[in-house]
């Protein structure tokens, strides 16, 4: 897990970073934010009022317990940003839905985070209904109850609903207990073979710095199995093109070094994300350019694609879009914006048979027959979220 400072209140109130800030500000496309928190424990009080993230209750003034520190990959909410979305959601264990109780339910977003969590398959959700501080009593049951009747026969049906203030920090007890009750700790298998997916990648160095002090790239995820260590040779697939788009070639790279927050690890292991240090030039992690790679130990990573046949299940209507738009079978001819992964990419559909199409794609991508595949149609300016699929076969690169 990640180990870091950051409040669970600045989790939820989206406070990242001010470069974040300053994109939103100047409308350039939101990145992942991470952020991460600390739960504790007090020894004497009462449940809920036990949880915190201070290390001194603030009801009695003993010394909290900690219970275990998680990361939040706080995804953004606009529909146009559904890629970045989708690259979060493959790396999370679970969810937390996070609701305005000052707008209506359900809001275009909304709809399309919940889907997205339908279609990657996390059912582990926690649904915070936000800003309760902005409405009277007899509001917040309203829009309570509009939330119950979105989520009603959905993978979201049964989640818990806390109404919170982050602003006031009112409930942040109760939505801690929640969150331990509801999105425990999986069962990880550190015997198979290390496998992470690139949801970030930097360039650390600052303008200037003298080549014999020059850091290598960076790559930040999250591991889905195994363990990497410092020292260990790793493998990124697709990796570089060496030959236009339809011929790609495996880096091969040396960790120098884990970092977990603030803090410097000698193993990285499943839960949390961790920046990972390595010997590539830092022009090649720059700007999250190696977004939608997969690490892992040489020789044990899945096929790299040029394309694939899809078993595909559309969904009856576009999801966020304001009116609601009949979503029309697959045409051969058409592109589609497809997530498998952290990786987006764009697809052309070749040919169709039932319940399936065979689709050439623009950029290769690195995924295990079975692995789902997220489908977006573009309506109007934008892509919407139209189906899902699972890859049946490849074509390798």
């Amino acid at each position: 897990m990640d180990h870091g400072k950051t409040t669970l209140v600045n989790a939820l109130s989206g406070v990242w970073t001010d470069k974040h800030s300053e994109e939103l500000k100047r409308g350039i496309s939101i990145r992942l934010g991470y952020a991460d928190a600390t739960f504790r424990k007090c020894p004497k009080c009462p449940e809920p009022d036990c949880y915190t993230v201070a290390e001194k209750c603030e009801h009695c003034g003993s010394k909290t317990n900690e219970l275990r520190t998680v990361s939040f990959v706080d995804s953004p909410g606009h529909e146009t940003l559904m890629a970045t979305m989708l690259s979060g959601a493959a790396i999370m264990d679970g969810a937390i839905l996070v609701i305005a109780a000052s707008e209506p339910c359900p809001q275009p977003q909304t709809k399309e985070h919940l889907m997205a969590l339908d279609i990657i398959g996390i059912d582990r959700i926690v649904i915070v209904q936000n800003k309760i501080d902005l409405l009277s009593r007899e509001e917040i049951i309203e829009h309570y109850w509009q939330i119950k009747e979105f989520v009603e026969g959905t993978v979201a049906e049964k989640a818990p609903i806390v109404p919170v203030s982050a602003q006031q920090k009112v409930n942040i007890d109760l939505l801690i207990q929640e969150i331990e009750e509801t999105i425990p700790t999986p069962e990880r298998d550190l015997s198979k073979p290390a496998r992470m997916l690139i949801a970030r990648s930097f360039d650390v160095n600052k303008p200037g710095t003298p080549i014999d002090k020059i850091k290598g790239g960076v790559i930040g995820g999250s591991l889905l199995q195994g363990r990497i260590r410092v020292g260990d040779e790793i493998e990124i697939r697709p990796g570089r093109s060496v030959g236009g788009k339809e011929l790609w070639q495996p880096m091969l790279t040396k960790v120098t070094s884990i970092m977990s927050g603030s803090i410097r690890l000698e193993e990285a292991t499943p839960g949390g994300l961790v920046g990972i240090g390595t010997t590539l030039d830092p022009a090649m992690t720059k700007s999250d350019s190696m977004v939608g790679h997969v690490v892992g130990k040489p020789g044990t990573l899945p096929p790299v694609w040029n394309g694939f046949k899809l078993g595909v299940r559309l969904l009856e209507r576009a999801v966020g879009t304001e009116e609601e738009i009949k979503v029309m079978p697959i045409k051969v001819g058409e592109r589609f914006m497809l997530s498998v992964g952290t990786a987006t990419t764009l697809g052309v559909v070749k040919s169709i048979s039932k319940d399936a199409a065979e689709v050439r794609l623009s950029r290769p991508v690195c995924a295990e027959v079975g692995a789902r595949v997220a489908i977006s149609r573009r309506i109007g300016a934008r892509w919407h979220l139209i189906g899902v699929g699972t890859i049946l076969e490849g074509d390798a690169a």
